[in-house]
């Protein structure tokens, strides 16, 4: 059943007279972030964001470690 091309054209061509040529990116962008979240609150999207979290806490823990031998140095 689905939409027909001229239908498609026919929602865009509103879409471009009622928000204009320049809003519709920004509204597009809007709706994408809007659903990315919405999956994400309900946990059935994984685009693996927490992955630089996790590099993150390795980073700090290597530097953990690196001031803490800096320091053996010093007490030796």
């Amino acid at each position: 059943m689905g939409l027909k091309w001229t239908e498609i054209l026919l929602i865009m061509a509103v879409l471009m007279l009622l928000f204009g040529a320049s809003r519709l990116p920004q509204l597009g962008s809007s709706l994408g972030s809007a659903i990315r979240n919405f999956k994400k609150g309900f946990g059935g999207e994984d685009d693996g964001t927490d992955k630089p979290d996790a590099d993150k806490a390795k980073l700090a823990e290597g530097q953990g470690q690196g001031q803490g031998a800096a320091a053996k140095e010093k007490q030796g």
